[in-house]
């Protein structure tokens, strides 16, 4: 029976970024023509925003909340080093970056094979940091020799079409020149002491921004701009029944299988009962109360509009994680929530354990 670890983790953009640009999500919203300019104007915001934001738009702020995640991801990434897999197997979103209007599928195994990664120049169109300086101060030569395990991938796949699962797969990346930022970003920050990445990978893209994914292109539109939907990415529970099916399989195989929940929770950018301003901080705390209770079935009666109305559209990548680690019997052994008004999103930290 194969061991299998789990790990929970944010692709946070702005955190590949210095300091001064860890805000820039809030400022594109402060210029949003269809907000209020009362609604904007600080001193109206609630007392912890209005001490985050500071009198420099968030740049001490900043230096903190980078020193909280940076401490998460070491952790994490000790977590992983300790359990030395035999592949990492990554659930994240696609924003518009490898999926287009020419197919859009609810899941994807990546049975990619060994691939050059170059964060930075194929950024263009994805992760906010094209042409842009990063935190590290690399240069667009700076890359990952990203190895690959098809073999594991297909065996995956096989398994899931075999337990009722059409997942689509690809062996080689569509419109994105290597990996949505979902993924390159968790690398990036797994590895923010640059000590290298030698995991094989696997990638699997979810539709998480579903009726958003083309007609806002995964990101930002105006504050009330009429679009025209797209149908639903999938639900909650299909994800966590997804990751379920993916642990019985993983489980029966040889390997040793890390398997990675990429992204934060709510997007203050997708929710609108707050203007678009700050993350559903209420929302997220319940949904991590039930994680930290072992309290699945609250996830599994999560609805799609739950998730869409406090924008944590993203967190279907957790689900799949969540629902192997139910399968599992799994323990979580450490988390962590970083909770903050106006970097975006709140960012949640985990480890489980199986036996």
């Amino acid at each position: 029976m194969a061991e299998i670890l789990g790990l929970g983790l944010s692709h946070y953009p702005p955190l590949a970024s210095p300091d001064p640009s860890m805000a820039a999500i809030l400022r594109m919203t402060l210029a949003d023509p269809g907000i209020p300019i009362s609604v904007k104007s600080p001193e109206n915001w609630p007392a912890a925003a209005q001490a985050e934001w500071g009198s420099d738009q968030g740049v001490a702020a900043a230096s903190i909340h980078r020193a909280a995640l940076v401490e998460q991801f070491r952790k994490v990434r000790k977590a992983l080093d300790d359990f030395n897999p035999d592949v990492v197997l990554i659930w994240g979103d696609d924003q518009y970056e490898n999926f287009k209007e020419d197919v859009i599928p609810p899941f994807t195994v990546c049975a990619y094979d060994d691939m050059d990664v170059y964060p930075w120049r194929h950024a263009i169109g994805s992760s906010m940091m094209s042409g842009k300086p990063n935190a590290w101060g690399e240069n667009l030569d700076k890359h990952y020799r990203l190895r690959g395990r098809r073999d594991i991938a297909k065996h995956l796949v096989s398994g899931l079409i075999e337990a009722d699962f059409d997942i689509a797969y690809a062996y080689k990346p569509l419109h994105h020149e290597s990996l949505a930022h979902a993924f390159t970003n968790a690398i990036l920050y797994l590895d923010y002491d640059r000590v290298g990445w030698d995991y094989p990978t696997i990638a699997v893209p979810i539709n998480c921004y579903g009726r958003k994914v083309i007609s806002a292109r995964g990101f930002m539109t105006d504050f009330g701009k009429p679009l025209d939907l797209d149908p639903p990415g999938p639900s909650p529970k299909r994800c966590m029944d997804m990751g379920a099916a993916t642990a019985r399989i993983l489980r029966d195989s040889p390997w040793r299988v890390a398997v990675v929940a990429s992204s934060s929770w709510s997007h203050a950018f997708m929710c609108d009962s707050t203007w678009r301003l700050r993350p559903d901080t209420p929302a997220d705390r319940n949904l991590y109360r039930a994680l930290v209770d072992g309290d699945y079935a609250c996830w599994r009666s999560a609805r799609t509009e739950d998730f869409e109305a406090a924008g944590q559209q993203e967190l279907l990548n957790w689900c799949p994680m969540l629902g192997a680690m139910e399968e599992l019997g799994a323990k979580l052994e450490w988390s962590n929530f970083i909770e903050t008004h106006i970097f975006n999103s709140n960012k949640v930290f985990a480890v489980y354990q199986t036996t």
